[in-house]
Order: C-alpha cells, then sequence, then structure tokens
C-alpha cells in the first residue's frame, strides 16, 4: 500500500466543524486526568498547559466532577443531552461557555486506553439553522483519524479510524515512526511537518492523498492537522494528527446546507401542494435521485382533521400525490402524478409507517420477485427500469397528526441510504411539516371561509319573469375571500322581484357573518310585503338592537359597526320600480338606448346610526329592456378616485346597448385599479322585462255579495282561454273565498287580477287596511274556514298593504306540459 505525495499546501480558509482541525485539544487517561495541553486549548478556555496538565478535567469540564473515569463521564453526557453536543466548559476568569465537545477514545500498547477532547467555539464555526440534535449526528458522519506521537515521532496512540485514513494497521503503527511503517519520502515529509510543530507549539494543516482498497475511492483527498501536546512545563510532549475525510467533510457540508436552505425555502407559502413540491424539490438530487411527497387526502381539500398517528386496526388513510422531483425529466419512476390517489400495497413498509407514525429505511430494495413492491406491477416494472435499489420512507407528522409521507429513493447513486440519510431526510420533513400544517390549517380556515360565503350569498339568483340577472362579487379579503357585501333577488308575489344590494362595514370573517344576518333579516321582512321604505326602516331597528345585545357583552365584537343597504322592488305588470337607500349609492339606470341616469334619492344615514330622517321611496317607470345596476362603493372608490369620479366611469362602461348582462359586468368590475381593492366589490345587473296583456287578466267588481259568483265564472272563462282547465275548480274556490273575504270585511269597489307567469297568481285588492288572519273555527261557526281552504289548495298565500287598501294573493303551479313519448320503431 503506498501513499501519494503530500500536498503541503496550508488551506486557505478555516476548516469547518466537520474537519476538527482548528479546535482545542486535551489529551486525557483514563482517570480523568489531563496529560497534553494545546495552545488553542489555552486561547479557547483561559488555561496555560502548567495549570492544566497533571489535575483531573472537572477545572475546565464542571460535569467531571464526580466522576470516576472518563469513560463514565462520556456516558454521562451520551445520556444527558445525546453524542457530540454542545456542553459547559469553565474559562479561567469564570464566565461559562458553550462549546462543541467531541471525545475520542485512542488505544496504546498493551490495550491501555487514553481519551482525546476536542472542544471548538460554537460562535466560531460555520452554522447553519439546524439543532444540535440533528447537527451533531451529521459531524460524526465525517469519522476523524486520530494519533499522537511522542517527541521521538514514535506513535504512542490511536484511533481505529487511523487505519481507514493512511492504511497502516495498529500493530505497525503503535511503536513505531511513520518512516518505518512507510519507508519513502512522503512519510519523510510528513515527519518534517511534525518536526516544526514540535518546535514551535503551533499547529499546521495540509492535504494529502492516498490510494486505499476500500469503498472509499482509488484516490482520496483527506486533510490533516498537526498540532504540539503540552506538559506541566510547557514543553512539547507529543504532536496529536487529526486526519478528517474531505469527501465527507464535504457531503456533510452539502448536507447541513441543505438543512440550512430548507429555514429559508420551507414554509413560504400556505399551499399544501406547493409546499409539498418544496419539500421534494429540496431533497433532490442532494440526498435522493427521486422524491415523493404524498399527502393525507383530506388535507388537499380542507375537509375534515387529519388522520391521528397509530391507526391500528382502522382503515388505512388514502393518500394523494402532492409533490414529486426526480433527476430524470418526465420523473419516470412514479407511477403517480400530483393530485392522483396513491395506491398502498398492503404489506408494502408504507402501510407500516402509515400505522406507527415512524420513519422506515430499506438500505437494500428488494425488486425480485416475491418483495412487496411486485404487489404493484406498475411500480414494479418502473422500480426495475429505473435502477431503484434504496429507500427511506418518513411519515409528516405534526401535533400527533399524520399528514402525509415522504418517499426518497436512490436509482442512479449507487451508494445506499443509512442512517445518517434518515436522519438528514427526518429533519426536512419535521421542518416541511409544520409548512404543511400551517399550510392545511390555512386551508381548512379558507375553505370554512368558503363555505360560509356559499351559504350566506345567494347560489343563484332566480328574476322570474320580471327580471334578467347577472353578478359579480370582489372581496377585498384575498386571504379568505369573504367581506361584508351581499345583494339578492327574491321573488314577491305578483310576478315581483325584490333587488338588495347592502354592505357591511369592513370584511373578512366577521363583517361576513354579520352580513347574513342582515340578509336573513332582510328576506324576512321582504315576505311581509313590506314597502321599501318601511323595509329599511325595520332593518334599521334590527341593527340598532343586534348592536344593543352585543354592548350587553363588553368582549364581544360589536355585530355591526356601519351597513348601508339599497332595496327596490319591480313590478313587470306595471314596469314600476319603487326604491329606497339607506346611506348606499344610487344605482345607475341605463335606458335600451344606452344612456345612463342616477336617480335622485332622498338622502338617509347608514343603518344603526339611529339619527337623521327616516327612509322614503321613491318610484320610477322603467322601459323595457332597461338596466339596473345596484353595487357597493368598492366599485366606484378607490383611495385615489372619489366616489363622482368612479360613477362616470362606471356610467360609461355600462352604456353599451343590448350588450349581454355578463358582458357588461366584465366592463364594470375591468375599470377597477391594478392594485387591490381596498373595500368589496359587488355589482347586481338586472334587466327589466314585462308582462305581456295575454298575460294578464283584471276586473273591478261592485261591494256585493252576489258579485262572488260572477267572480267565478270571470276566473272560469280566463282559465279556459289560457288552456288551464284543470285550475277551474281549485281557481273557483280560492276567487270565491278571497272575494267573499273582501265583500265581508272591505268597503269600496273590490279589484280581481289573474296573472299567468311561472305559477298561476289570483290577487283580490279591496280598500281595508286590516290583513286576513286565518284563525281556527267552531264546531257551530258558520264561518272562518275560508283562509283554511285557500291554504289547503293554493301552493302559497299572503297579503300585502298597497296605498288605497290591502292585496290579497294566492299562488298555484302551473300544470307541467307532458313528456312526449316516443314512437315505437
Amino acid at each position: 500500500m503506498t501513499m501519494t505525495s503530500p500536498v503541503a499546501v496550508t488551506l486557505s480558509e478555516p476548516l469547518n466543524s466537520t474537519d476538527v482541525s482548528d479546535t482545542a485539544i486535551a489529551l486525557l487517561d483514563d482517570r480523568g486526568t489531563v496529560v497534553g495541553w494545546t495552545q488553542a486549548a489555552e486561547q479557547l478556555v483561559g488555561h496555560s498547559a502548567g495549570q492544566v496538565v497533571g489535575r483531573t478535567a472537572d477545572l475546565v469540564l464542571p460535569y467531571f466532577v464526580d466522576v470516576p473515569t472518563t469513560a463514565a463521564f462520556v456516558e454521562r453526557c451520551r445520556a444527558r443531552n445525546g453524542w457530540p453536543g454542545t456542553t459547559e466548559v469553565l474559562h479561567r476568569d469564570g464566565r461559562v461557555l458553550d462549546v462543541s465537545l467531541r471525545i475520542s477514545m485512542l488505544r496504546g500498547p498493551d490495550g491501555a486506553v487514553h481519551w482525546l477532547a476536542s472542544l471548538a467555539d460554537p460562535a466560531a464555526l460555520p452554522r447553519e439553522t439546524v439543532g444540535e440534535s440533528v447537527r451533531g449526528p451529521l459531524l460524526t458522519r465525517v469519522p476523524i483519524g486520530i494519533s499522537v506521537r511522542d517527541p521521538q515521532l514514535l506513535c504512542i496512540w490511536s484511533n481505529d479510524t487511523m487505519e481507514t485514513h493512511d492504511g497502516i494497521p495498529r500493530d505497525r503503527r503503535l511503536g513505531r515512526r511513520l518512516t518505518d511503517a512507510h519507508p519513502d519520502a512522503k512519510a519523510e515529509v510528513l515527519e518534517a511537518v511534525m518536526r516544526q510543530v514540535l518546535q514551535s507549539g503551533t499547529t499546521k494543516v495540509h492535504e494529502y492523498r492516498t490510494w486505499l482498497p476500500t469503498s472509499l475511492g482509488r484516490e482520496h483527498p483527506f486533510a490533516v492537522s498537526f498540532q504540539c501536546l503540552q506538559g506541566a512545563d510547557g514543553q512539547a510532549v507529543g504532536v496529536c494528527i487529526i486526519s478528517s475525510d474531505v469527501v465527507e467533510s464535504q457531503r456533510t457540508r452539502e448536507c447541513l446546507a441543505v438543512l440550512g436552505e430548507a429555514g429559508a425555502r420551507l414554509g413560504s407559502t400556505l399551499d399544501v401542494m406547493q409546499a409539498s413540491q418544496e419539500l421534494a424539490d429540496l431533497a433532490v438530487p442532494r440526498l435522493a435521485d427521486y422524491v415523493a411527497v404524498d399527502l393525507e387526502q383530506s388535507i388537499s381539500f380542507g375537509e375534515g382533521p387529519p388522520a391521528r398517528i397509530g391507526v391500528a386496526g382502522k382503515r388505512l388513510p388514502g393518500l394523494r400525490r402532492a409533490g414529486l422531483a426526480s433527476i430524470r425529466n418526465g420523473v419516470p419512476e412514479s407511477p403517480w402524478m400530483r393530485g392522483e390517489v396513491v395506491v398502498v400495497p398492503p404489506l408494502s413498509p408504507l402501510t407500516a409507517v402509515l400505522r406507527a407514525g415512524t420513519s422506515r429505511l430499506e438500505p437494500v430494495l428488494g425488486t425480485g420477485s416475491g418483495g412487496w413492491i411486485e404487489t404493484v406491477p406498475e411500480l414494479a416494472r418502473r422500480a426495475r427500469e429505473t435502477g431503484m435499489h434504496s429507500i427511506m420512507l418518513v411519515p409528516i407528522r405534526a401535533r400527533r397528526a399524520l399528514l402525509g409521507v415522504a418517499v426518497f429513493v436512490r436509482t442512479t447513486n449507487p451508494v445506499p441510504f443509512h442512517e445518517t440519510d434518515l436522519l438528514l431526510a427526518e429533519e426536512l420533513v419535521g421542518r416541511a411539516a409544520q409548512s404543511l400544517d400551517n399550510a392545511r390549517r390555512y386551508t381548512r380556515k379558507h375553505t370554512a371561509a368558503l363555505t360560509l360565503q356559499r351559504n350566506l350569498l345567494p347560489r343563484r339568483l332566480m328574476g322570474g319573469t320580471a327580471v334578467e340577472v347577472a353578478s359579480r362579487y370582489l372581496p377585498a379579503d384575498a386571504d379568505h375571500c369573504v367581506g361584508g357585501d351581499w345583494f339578492d333577488v327574491i321573488p314577491l308575489s305578483g310576478a315581483r322581484v325584490a333587488l338588495v344590494v347592502g354592505d357591511v362595514v369592513g370584511h373578512g370573517l366577521h363583517a361576513a357573518a354579520t352580513m347574513g344576518r342582515l340578509r336573513t333579516a332582510v328576506h324576512t321582512l321582504a315576505h311581509l310585503e313590506l314597502p321599501p321604505d318601511e323595509l329599511l326602516t325595520q332593518l334599521d331597528d334590527t341593527v340598532q338592537r343586534l348592536a344593543e345585545e352585543d354592548c350587553d357583552l363588553p368582549e364581544q365584537i360589536p355585530a355591526v359597526a356601519g351597513a348601508t343597504c339599497l332595496y327596490a322592488v319591480y313590478d313587470p305588470a306595471t314596469r314600476r320600480c319603487t326604491m329606497a337607500s339607506a346611506g348606499h349609492p344610487p344605482p345607475a339606470i341605463i335606458d335600451p338606448q344606452g344612456r345612463v341616469t342616477y336617480p335622485d334619492l332622498p338622502a338617509a344615514v347608514p343603518l344603526g346610526v339611529g339619527l337623521g330622517d327616516p327612509c322614503e321611496s321613491v318610484e320610477l317607470e322603467l322601459a323595457e329592456g332597461s338596466v339596473l345596476a345596484m353595487y357597493t362603493d368598492g366599485l366606484i372608490e378607490t383611495r385615489d378616485h372619489d366616489i363622482e369620479e368612479g360613477m362616470h366611469r362606471l356610467g360609461a362602461a355600462l352604456a353599451q346597448p343590448g350588450g349581454s348582462l355578463e358582458g357588461l359586468c366584465d366592463l364594470a368590475t375591468a375599470t377597477l385599479p391594478d392594485q387591490d381593492p381596498y373595500d368589496d366589490v359587488t355589482l347586481l345587473l338586472v334587466r327589466t322585462r314585462s308582462l305581456s296583456p295575454g298575460q294578464l287578466a283584471s276586473w273591478t267588481l261592485p261591494d256585493d255579495e252576489s258579485v262572488v259568483r260572477s267572480a267565478r265564472d270571470l276566473a272560469e272563462r280566463q282559465l279556459a282561454e289560457w288552456g288551464l282547465e284543470g285550475l277551474q275548480d281549485a281557481t273557483k274556490l280560492i276567487v270565491s273565498e278571497l272575494v267573499t273575504n273582501a265583500v265581508r270585511h272591505g268597503t269600496g269597489p273590490i279589484g280581481l287580477r289573474l296573472i299567468r307567469h311561472r305559477v298561476l297568481t289570483c290577487e283580490v285588492s279591496d280598500t281595508a287596511v286590516q290583513g286576513p288572519h286565518p284563525h281556527r273555527a267552531g264546531i257551530t261557526d258558520e264561518d272562518g274556514r275560508g283562509l283554511f281552504l285557500v291554504a289547503k289548495t293554493a301552493r302559497r298565500w299572503g297579503f300585502r298593504a298597497v296605498p288605497d287598501g290591502k292585496v290579497v294573493w294566492a299562488e298555484q303551479d302551473l300544470p307541467r306540459p307532458p313528456v312526449p313519448r316516443a314512437l315505437p320503431a
């Protein structure tokens, strides 16, 4: 075995912690007595060799107190915080220093044992964002070779690793000089360096390359340091030679760099799929040739909590592939692409990982017949074609929840995974798990917020025969996509519709919850058939009542900090639109020719303020085909532009006669500035329709009981004209009861109107203000059963106030057209 010519060049950069070169060195006997000291040790702790040599190590290492041997001290350190690790040393001036400590066993003649302690200041070492529990084992991945020679350069102590570095067995090393074991010029050069160190008491660092018949390779580089050991009198008692594998040192530095990069990259996103892909990209190719990240299926969609660790006896969680990376283009190793469900073979180690929540290392992956991988033929085929030979499976865990599994595979790299690789993989996955857990919780909140928003806003707007409808909703809260704006189209009796747009101050979940309460209140008040001004007055009372309830709970966030609302009712029979506003911007009205106007609505304060004049209604007649645009101020007001400019911009965008409502919505929202909106944006567009004369039939009847028969006959003839003979009996009963009530409880003429639209509506109007209320008739009562009969016959019924009295109405479903039957072949 020969050794190549050493390269006598001092390294230009300080060796890092894996080289343990520029560190303090102390030689201890088995009882813990210091027998050798270096200048680097004196510089670190302040004690000279004369103050330390011959005394026990507890002068510097406080944990050495009451420890009988150095071996016992090593075991204490292993039990306390692992090994190697950070420990405390005492400086001469009384300070306590945290140092990185490593102790190695050296063997001498006749089985005697000494120990070499190396201490380094962590502040002087390159620091990666790596925990000591991980960093220490990573550093021990690079075994260091140690030998100690006396002033005559005879080897007196050595560890087992040194033989793998220079190829000299211990029996040929102990008691001999290097030139005796390797009588050549290269050994003489190294001995010359040792003499320089002994004479100067300093440290020298060299690099040499050697030929070794091991797995390290043919020509392998090593960094070697020479430090002078001093005795109690300060004179040299020997030289300590420490060598480290340069290749392994570089690999360890790369591992530490990966962890340092992980701290910067992982956690930069709240998207679980992207976070999974970041983990895969980070591990390829520095740790593995192919990586797959599979998440428990509920994680990707924010549906429910993840599976708990320890699911033995229960159904295994389903997995979905979320991250993929490979050194090969197209990731040929994976049968499943991102987003696809992953098949988990029952007998695979992946099953054990899912059940126990612990990592699994298979240094040699069996791909032959009978192996677990053969249970998935497509996976087995790809494993053989790509050369998979070593695998690690690491569970992704957070707070005892199983988020998924990360799979690390080597294909072209011939070196199998080992325990240190698993340690690095677990550290990477642990950091990614924190990012994924944050993303998971965000996804759940995001899903919950979207669910809340979908439930609070109308899922489908139904304009019926009255209006055509389109809408847009753009929340300012981009994270949760919810806000306090709302809109509605509420069907009313007589083919009419209520049109609503409201705005709760603020945005986010709280504003959305408040909006839901107000929207519910508007629905309730709308079905009471209140005029717009009265409805907003009642809504104002509701808002004030909610605010008063919250004032009783000081810790409760106020339900409503302020809200505005625009409420309108459109009647397609008359083309009349009645509207009122509570502090809300006026609607834009675009006639069929594209002319835009903003009606002058009476000013009113926002809801819940409790000051100012009550709301007033305005009634307008709209041409058929007119567009009514109702919106919130987020559409017309920005940080840089006032409301008037925004209204002009909106009107210009909507002045498109004949354009589709969806297209107009796009044009209107496209006028928003490029920057993110600071308020929610809501737009409701309706195009008015009108009922044709053939859909209406109305009569004015005298206030006389004899008119009931005439009313039934009129209704019967009209239904015959409409081809609704099947509804004649039920309609005559409804007309009879409603007209009878009008005659008995009202005064003046009686109006009868039939409307055929989505349903058949029968309306009876009179001049009485009091609305009808059904009551249960007694056995001897002669009346009181009429409204019960109406309620049982009609799909729904009710009444509404009008300026000169009231209207009682009842609806019936129109008969469905017959389904055409297929002709026989």
